[in-house]
């Protein structure tokens, strides 16, 4: 399982941090660091698995623009396959703002205009076929053209062909989606990755056990719930497993960790290792992600995420 393809939204971001939340209320503020970066839940995950020594694809669309460009020379770099990039004359590449605060927290200003709030079912649909084993839709819920009728039609798609893992991280819906709309297209999902905020959006609910099991009610094969500095809960209808976070103490900048446990997941899984080493491996990952400004600048080897994920492994067979 060497080639996986990543689908969502790659954009350019501008970071600040760490700033004071109070910054509207002054005429002006300071940040120790001030700098242009790249990011998106897909491309985030791209990035890591290739610096993990995956062969992997990325399925975005991108503006015919500067930015655009910087965003594929980038991925140039990274040895990410850019052959399925869209690229679209009528809209301009995201550019986020990223505001982090002094407890690495961040706020982001978007254009819903852009390039990430464009990508929809046709741009995916006609490269199906040709993607990897592992598919990850990294950007549920970020794009309005993929509706729950647009994600049920490219699920099935993908799942059409035998042997397809479907992966799915997701950011906190903003329009009202209950998981009960959700219930055409979680039984195609192999492993979904939401954050405890997230999942809860969708139940209503703040019980993290519940939440993982009605995701596994609903028809995922696998919830895999984020839960930041405690760690990860992960679900399926017969085994449990609560996978504990690496224990930095530094955190500087929480954006990326999520899509960096993601693409950790995936690394892991595409290497046959078992579920429960996934996340340890996943929770390995996203410290690596923490502890520099940006969302992919702090995973630099995959041997230094192998290191800890055995102090990850270490403190779980320890609590158990």
């Amino acid at each position: 399982m060497n080639k996986i393809t990543v689908i969502g939204n790659a954009i350019v971001d501008v970071i600040a941090a760490p700033i004071d939340k109070n910054i509207f209320g002054q005429e002006s503020s300071s940040a120790d660091t001030i700098k242009s970066s790249f990011g998106g839940d897909a491309l985030n995950e791209s990035v890591i698995l290739s610096r993990f020594g995956k062969n992997v694809e990325l399925i975005t669309k991108l503006g015919k623009d500067d930015s655009g460009e910087r965003v594929l020379d980038f991925l140039s770099k990274n040895h990410i396959d850019s052959s399925k990039v869209i690229i679209d004359a009528d809209v301009e590449t995201s550019i986020n703002i990223v505001l982090v605060d002094r407890a690495g927290e961040r706020y982001f200003i978007t254009n819903p205009k852009s390039s990430q709030r464009s990508l929809g079912k046709k741009d995916i649909l006609c490269h199906i076929a040709s993607s990897g084993q592992i598919v990850s839709l990294a950007s549920m819920f970020i794009s309005p053209l993929l509706d729950v009728a647009a994600m049920e039609d490219v699920f099935c798609g993908i799942k059409q062909y035998p042997g397809k893992i479907l992966s799915v991280d997701m950011v906190r819906n903003k329009d009202g989606i209950q998981l009960r709309d959700l219930e055409r297209v979680l039984p195609y999902i192999d492993f979904i990755m939401p954050n405890s905020e997230e999942i809860a959006s969708l139940t209503g609910s703040s019980d993290l056990y519940k939440n993982a099991c009605a995701l596994v009610d609903a028809g995922c094969k696998y919830a895999v719930v984020k839960c930041g500095k405690e760690g990860c809960l992960i679900k399926s209808r017969d085994m449990e497993c609560h996978i504990p976070a690496y224990p930095t103490e530094r955190c500087v900048d929480t954006t990326g960790a999520g899509d960096c446990f993601a693409a950790g997941f995936l690394w892991a899984l595409s290497e046959n290792w078992s579920v429960p080493d996934c996340g340890c491996f996943a929770s390995a990952a996203a410290s690596c992600a923490i502890e520099e400004i940006g969302a992919t600048e702090g995973v630099r080897s995959l041997d230094e995420a192998l290191a800890r994920f055995r102090v990850v492994k270490t403190i779980m067979k320890e609590r158990n």
